[in-house]
């Protein structure tokens, strides 16, 4: 009630002082969260104001005792996660907005307590955020989330496709969209970042399709699924395995990579059915194998 309170108040001082007086007269060790729903919002007053250095001292106490608990009301940790996810706006750090605003999403039901131009904008600033995390390299829980629903039929719905374009690692499909980057001038500004980070993917790709003994692929061969030029080809495998997106080895003499495992990911629907043919193709393997040692198991018994 006091939260929903101090909304009502204009004053940006006494907004906050409000918040702060009420946070004084709660007993913290019987109500914590009441003491994390507070900072939160304390939080949120003052990054509205633009102290973000207070804003990130009141996020980490906040975070502190949310840590230590169980069972949260969904209230609770929506606060929570909204500051956060502001915050790390605010500050241009794309992996924690993404990470915490997803975590938002889901203590909340977006279609009633978010607006549709509420959507909107979330949809756009986690995509956004997808394509520009120096660490994500896996779209699979944004592509599955209702919200990028809210996208379509917008001026930003190439950029729901360039989401899909990326999980599949579809350099060609990257390309015929990059005309369209001037639209989200952030994105522009970003396009050799977002070069590599597609030809990454379309590693990833390529080696997920690949059955378990057919992972040693020539530079020749990488060159060409990713459309780079042969003498950066190591490059991109080094700075694949430093980001453990894959692991292997490097044989720089034969100019040949081994792969040995590919980062885990939520797959489409199309990933999915491909996934499934190679575990009949398996399963069929296997039959066949039966088939021939059963007699012989059979005849020495």
């Amino acid at each position: 009630m006091g939260v929903k309170v101090s909304r009502e108040i204009d004053n940006p001082s006494a907004h906050l002082q409000f918040l702060l007086d009420l946070l004084a007269r709660i007993d913290t060790k019987q109500s914590p969260e009441s003491q994390v729903l507070l900072l939160s919002h304390i939080a949120h007053a003052k990054l509205m104001y633009g102290d973000i250095d207070g804003t990130r001292t009141d996020i980490d106490k906040a975070w502190k005792v949310l840590d230590g608990l169980t069972g949260v009301d969904n209230g609770v940790s929506a606060a929570y996660y909204s500051v956060a996810a502001d915050y790390h706006k605010a500050k241009a750090e794309y992996a924690p907005y993404y990470r915490n605003s997803l975590l938002y999403l889901a203590c909340i039901d977006v279609d009633k307590e978010m607006t549709p131009d509420d959507r909107l904008v979330r949809a756009h600033d986690l995509s956004v955020a997808a394509f520009l995390g120096d660490t994500i390299y896996n779209f699979g829980e944004l592509l599955m989330h209702p919200i990028l629903n809210s996208l379509d039929s917008t001026q930003y719905d190439w950029i729901k496709k360039l989401l899909f374009t990326f999980n599949e690692g579809n350099i060609g499909r990257f390309e015929a969209l990059a005309p369209l980057f001037p639209k989200e001038p952030i994105l522009q500004e970003n396009y050799p970042f977002l070069r590599q980070k597609i030809c990454l993917m379309a590693l990833i790709e390529s080696v997920f399709k690949r059955s378990p003994y057919d992972r040693t692929m020539t530079f020749q061969t990488i060159a060409e699924e990713t459309r780079l030029p042969l003498d950066e080809v190591e490059h991109l495998v080094m700075k694949a395995l430093s980001l453990k997106l894959i692991r292997g080895s490097i044989d720089q003499v034969d100019q040949k990579a081994q792969m040995t495992w590919v980062q885990p990911r939520v797959l489409s629907r199309e990933q999915v059915g491909q996934l499934s043919q190679r575990l009949a193709a398996w399963v069929g393997k296997m039959g066949s194998v039966e088939q021939k040692i059963a007699p012989e198991i059979l005849g020495t018994a």
